[in-house]
């Protein structure tokens, strides 16, 4: 899978990452105790929607684009699309800069990402925020050393985009390192639902690595039927995320959010979300 992001920033599977983003952010928010925040693949930052990139797909326009055209919102939705707003018309953050706008004073925001070029924007975007640090390097490398964090509460987004063949696994590998390195943490591990065999053999390593609470996270937008433009590779129209360690009232949020974006992403008359507990208890 070759994934550049720059053309789909903004798109089904970005609101789908980012309202669970945000939903865990705010339950951190609510205790007193100070939380970090680990995003293994920052990417960019900030990403131009009026780009050519952008442009091209039109992936932004049926996804976030459809969500800031409503004038009301379900639940967490809200204060997604609100973060979002705030870095101004036809632009649309990554993961890092949605995690510093909600950081208070006393949590924290390492980001990583290992193309020079990207790791330079995202450390430009990030330079005004005084509790965020990009840093250059190997994001599965940087989560061992980084965990546990010494909050001893924390956040771990780990998104790749699964260029390599074999980046299920390694990407698998390191959530479990992580996990028993701060098995109290929550983390929300990103995937294209369309690797059907790699997400269960990920699926059934972790449940074998003794994790007891699992919920997992789909949308489907319907649209794989839809005809691929000449010289593009198969379109993404499923996406997922694992959530180990879901904080209490997660899974119910979802069970809201999930069949509003199922109708309002819709490219198909098969579009549909799901939140299914695979392990553990609400």
């Amino acid at each position: 899978m070759n994934y550049r992001h720059a053309y789909h920033a903004g798109n089904f599977a970005d609101v789908l990452k980012h309202a669970a983003f945000v939903a865990v952010l705010l339950h951190l928010r609510k205790k007193e105790a100070a939380f970090a925040v680990v995003d293994t693949h920052g990417g960019r930052g900030l990403y131009d929607l009026a780009g050519p990139e952008a442009a091209k797909t039109g992936e932004a326009d049926e996804g976030i684009g459809r969500l800031l055209r409503l004038p009301e919102l379900p639940g967490v939705l809200e204060r997604y699309c609100a973060v979002v707003r705030e870095f101004g018309n036809g632009h649309y953050p990554g993961s890092p800069l949605i995690a510093a706008k909600l950081l208070r004073g006393k949590d924290r925001l390492v980001a990583v990402e290992k193309h020079p070029e990207d790791y330079a924007a995202l450390a430009s975007h990030l330079a005004s925020f005084p509790r965020a640090r990009a840093v250059e390097g190997d994001g599965y490398a940087e989560l061992k050393r980084l965990m546990p964090p010494p909050e001893r509460r924390g956040l771990v987004l780990i998104d790749p985009p699964y260029e390599d063949a074999g980046e299920f696994q390694s990407a698998t590998r390191a959530l479990i390192a992580g996990y028993r390195r701060f098995a109290t943490g929550i983390y929300l591990f990103w995937y294209p639902a369309k690797e059907k065999a790699a997400l269960h053999a990920a699926i059934g390593e972790i449940l074998n690595a003794g994790i007891s609470s699992l919920l997992q996270l789909e949308l489907d937008i319907g649209a794989g039927n839809r005809p691929v433009p000449e010289g593009r590779g198969p379109r993404m129209t499923a996406a997922g995320l694992l959530v180990l360690n879901a904080p209490f009232g997660f899974a119910g949020e979802m069970r809201t959010v999930l069949p509003f974006l199922e109708g309002i992403l819709a490219q198909g008359a098969e579009a549909h979300g799901t939140v299914e507990r695979l392990a553990g208890e609400e």
